[in-house]
């Protein structure tokens, strides 16, 4: 795989140490490819959080090494971290996490504001052309607890996209949806991924949401059991 958005080569996670030691990820090998639409799947208590902390760059691996757009990440300081997380790296959770007391717009610019450190025109404008694409042209204004759950979640991924990230990681993001705003979400995020070439690793519980996506990554116990591209229908 040439340059790929994400690789891991034996990513391993320990806590604890010396006979209180306990390995939660052993070994883990992935890539993901700009463009990619992958699923990751596993019982509770697989390691998907700790995985997925890992990739986000919120915490560090015990071993093995990490690559985020052909950086390795090992030898990086917590500043450069958070630098190459803020540049290159997007979250949904499946709790929003927007400021209620701020507007959809303000919301979507709050990372272009954390890295440039002063409000500014263009990135209210990058954040109200985002909002459009997502539609929202006409909640801009809206504060956050004022839009309902799938509204809210538009303005998340939204926010996610504020600085052009190679990877967005999904946990649960339609985990509190009913199932016609889960689709909704899921289009758009799939849209967004067509349109974009964004690439999207998206945690779920939902087999119908995994098996929407063109990859399954299945994780157990701390190591992938399988990893199989999937033909949607």
């Amino acid at each position: 795989m040439t340059d790929p958005v994400l690789q891991l080569v034996g990513i391993r996670k320990c806590y604890g140490c010396g006979e209180t030691e306990s390995e939660i990820l052993h070994g883990i090998d992935l890539h993901l490819a700009r463009g990619e639409f992958a699923a990751l799947i596993g019982p509770s208590g697989s390691g998907k959080s700790t995985l997925l902390n890992l990739i986000g760059l919120l915490d560090r691996p015990t071993g093995g090494q990490l690559f985020i757009d052909g950086q390795e990440t090992g030898q990086l300081d917590d500043t450069g971290l958070t630098r190459l997380r803020g540049q290159r790296i997007g979250f949904v959770f499946q709790h929003h996490n927007l400021i209620p007391a701020f507007t959809a717009l303000e919301n979507v610019a709050m990372p272009l504001l954390v890295a440039r450190g002063r409000p500014d025109a263009a990135m209210f404008s990058i954040a109200g052309d985002l909002l459009d694409q997502v539609g929202l042209a006409e909640r801009k204004q809206y504060l956050a607890n004022r839009l309902s759950g799938g509204q809210q979640q538009r303005v998340a991924i939204a926010r996610a996209l504020a600085m052009s990230p190679s990877l967005v990681l999904a946990d649960e993001p339609t985990g509190n949806l009913d199932t016609h705003s889960a689709d909704d979400v899921f289009a758009l995020m799939r849209e967004v991924n067509v349109r974009l070439r964004t690439t999207f690793l998206i945690v779920t519980h939902d087999p119908r949401l995994a098996q929407r996506c063109d990859r399954i990554i299945e994780l157990i116990d701390g190591e992938i059991v399988s990893d199989q591209p999937h033909a949607v229908g």
